[in-house]
């Protein structure tokens, strides 16, 4: 072995140069360099230390065990990943360290011997095996995850999430347990909900046995914190017989908001698996216990129970737009609701409320005291976004069938952009839509065709879209045929009233092409062209819109033509500086409400002025006790705190 350590040592003095590097005609010697590791030197390098050799004759002992990847420490405090190398064969790479001369070091490559191969191999398999059997088990664990026992640990936590709304006066957090019910409500059962009632309430809690009932579990047993029992109480006096039984027996009470939370996951509940009428009553009973309390930190659960509140009423027999509905006996106790929460200044259950009663009174087609209650109410501005979204369409339908066509288009624009993104919302997002579509008509303006190209709309807005294309052309028999033809869902979307103001839309819109298109024309080819009835009704059709400003002609009576003027240019006009103002104005508003809509600690303001008046007191009373000579001015220096 020493023979052969100075053999390789002469080959590579032979080999290396002066500076250390190998000549490039040497390609074998460095077409093998290159398929091997090179060797790290960091520490001989670095500290200026020199590994003691490792001999081949006193590792042959070594050899027979099988290598354990660095788990075991080895000299000097190095980890074997550094010293030894793991190649495909299962052999070793030896590492020699420099001689006192300086000459590089050599690595060795020592083929394990057959022994400790076969030895080795069933050891890495064993290991690898262990490995990937507790991986499946940790796959299978998350695998296997129980959704109940989630969503029940979900539910718990927002407990803990409303103590710290309650405790801090933080709105956010109880923001935070509504925005979870999207989630939870995949998993809501009866057995999950009084799993979780049993836990949390005593066998004597009389909100419990009401929840219960609303469950059907009225037979479930209590693991809730029960009072403590006669043995508990038995031993705390034996060991201390001064502390009294009220520190002792009493468990904590259920907050408020977790009663109200609870519920209004049964709420949820009972609406999804269809107990309407059941569903109804207990949100009565609920709407009631809730009316008892003052509390701000219940305002956005209340304003969801009231949500749910006027769901369950809206499906009950008689149907809307039955005057005998079922939804208008609960115009009353919402009207009562506003009145309280406007009083107690609860802006969440105010604008819900108020969303509410506007859709009752559309549903019934009450325009009149819809339009009232707008007039001498209003609508809170620090709402919720997608109570504003619901608000804007609702007063975007009002004004649409009252005429005010510029209103309505201007409060669909901001419903639809206000509308939420997720796909939950794509329903309101095409209400709002197809309203907008048709009230752009209504203006004499033809909607743009990206609107039908979206995704979320393609499918839903193609009645629309024949709609447009009819309005567009200005043939009266295809606009009749296309009406025809989707008459049950324009009905079902509420617009077919609206659609059926569009004939003279289409008519003008027909006389315009006709004035584009021909400097002069008949009355007589009017009429044909338009479907008319006769031309005298076609001239009073074409006066109309001459003086409505849809076309620019004039009418010879003597000779029965329409004779259209010359277009001037569309920039010396005033139309392109107000479409301007018109999107300035809504980025400044989007602008205020962003501004509006920022969130900062409540009371900052207060503490920041505590700790002024703080420091000033204490600057007065050094300034004092210097005075009256108690301090001197190098004595007060150090403690002393300036503004």
């Amino acid at each position: 072995m020493p023979g052969e350590r100075r053999n390789l040592r002469s080959t590579k003095d032979t080999s290396s140069s002066t500076n250390g590097e190998e000549p490039r005609s040497n390609s074998q010697s460095s077409s093998s360099n290159k398929d091997q590791p090179v060797p790290t030197t960091r520490a001989t390098s670095s500290k200026g230390k020199t590994l003691p050799t490792k001999k081949a004759s006193g590792k042959e002992g070594a050899e027979d065990k099988p290598h354990t990847n660095g788990t075991e420490p080895v000299e000097n405090g190095i980890n074997g990943t550094e010293d030894v190398d793991m190649v495909d064969d299962g052999s070793e790479k030896v590492k020699v360290g420099t001689n006192k001369e300086g000459e590089d070091e050599m690595t060795l490559v020592v083929p394990p011997p057959k022994s400790s191969k076969l030895s080795g191999e069933p050891n890495k398999d064993e290991e690898g095996d262990v490995a990937m059997e507790n991986t499946n088990k940790s796959d299978n664990i998350s695998s296997e995850l129980d959704p109940r026992a989630k969503a029940v640990a979900d539910v718990k936590a927002n407990f803990a999430l409303l103590e710290r709304a309650v405790a801090q006066f933080d709105a956010r957090f109880t923001l935070r347990v509504l925005r979870s019910i999207s989630s939870i409500r995949k998993h809501l059962a009866p057995d999950l909900l009084a799993q979780v009632i049993t836990e949390t309430y005593t066998s004597t809690s009389s909100v419990a046995k009401t929840l219960l009932a609303a469950l059907g579990k009225e037979d479930a047993s209590f693991e809730g914190p029960d009072a403590l029992s006669e043995m508990d109480i038995d031993t705390q006096t034996k060991d201390k017989p001064q502390t009294t039984s009220k520190s002792t027996t009493l468990p904590k009470d259920v907050l408020p908001e977790v009663d109200t939370y609870l519920s209004i996951l049964v709420q949820i509940h009972l609406y999804d698996t269809k107990a309407t009428e059941f569903g109804a009553k207990f949100s009565s009973n609920l709407v009631e216990r809730l009316r008892s309390l003052n509390r701000r930190t219940l305002d956005a659960l209340s304003s969801r129970v009231y949500y749910y509140y006027s769901l369950f009423f809206e499906q009950l027999a008689p149907l809307p737009p039955s005057p005998m509905a079922s939804a208008v006996s609960i115009r009353p106790h919402l009207l009562a609701a506003l009145r309280t929460s406007v009083l107690r200044k609860d802006q969440d259950t105010r604008a819900t409320v108020t969303t509410l009663l506007l859709r009752n009174y559309l549903s019934t087609s009450h325009i009149t005291q819809a339009d009232l209650l707008i007039s001498h109410s209003e609508f809170p501005a620090a709402a919720s976004n997608n109570q504003i979204a619901r608000y804007l369409y609702y007063l975007g339908r009002i004004r649409a069938i009252q005429l005010s066509y510029t209103e309505a288009h201007e409060h669909l624009v901001g419903a639809t952009r206000k509308s939420p993104a997720t796909p939950s919302a794509g329903g309101f997002y095409q209400a709002a839509s197809k309203l907008l579509v048709v009230v752009e008509l209504l203006m004499g303006d033809i909607p743009d065709r990206a609107i039908f190209r979206q995704p979320s709309l393609e499918h839903a807005m193609e009645p629309y879209l024949s709609l447009v294309q009819a309005v567009r052309v200005g043939k009266i028999e295809g606009f009749l045929n296309v009406v025809q033809t989707h008459n049950a869902l324009f009905r079902r979307d509420g617009t077919y009233t609206l659609i059926l103001r569009l004939r003279q839309n289409v008519i003008k819109t027909g006389i315009r092409m006709m004035s584009l298109s021909y400097a002069k024309i008949s009355l007589r080819d009017i009429c044909l062209k338009l479907d008319l009835e006769s031309e005298q009704s076609a001239e009073y059709i074409v006066a109309k819109a001459i003086r409505d400003g849809v076309i620019e002609a004039s009418i010879d009576h003597e000779h029965g033509f329409m004779k259209s003027k010359e277009l001037g240019d569309v920039y010396a006009t005033r139309e392109p500086g107000e479409a301007f103002h018109d999107r300035i104005r809504a980025c400044l508003g989007l602008h205020d409400e962003s501004v509006k809509a920022m969130r900062y600690p409540m009371n900052q303001h207060r503490l920041e002025l505590k700790n002024a008046q703080e420091a000033r007191e204490r600057e007065r009373e050094l300034a004092k006790d210097i005075v009256e000579g108690e301090m001197d001015d190098d004595d007060a220096s150090g403690d002393f705190e300036g503004m």
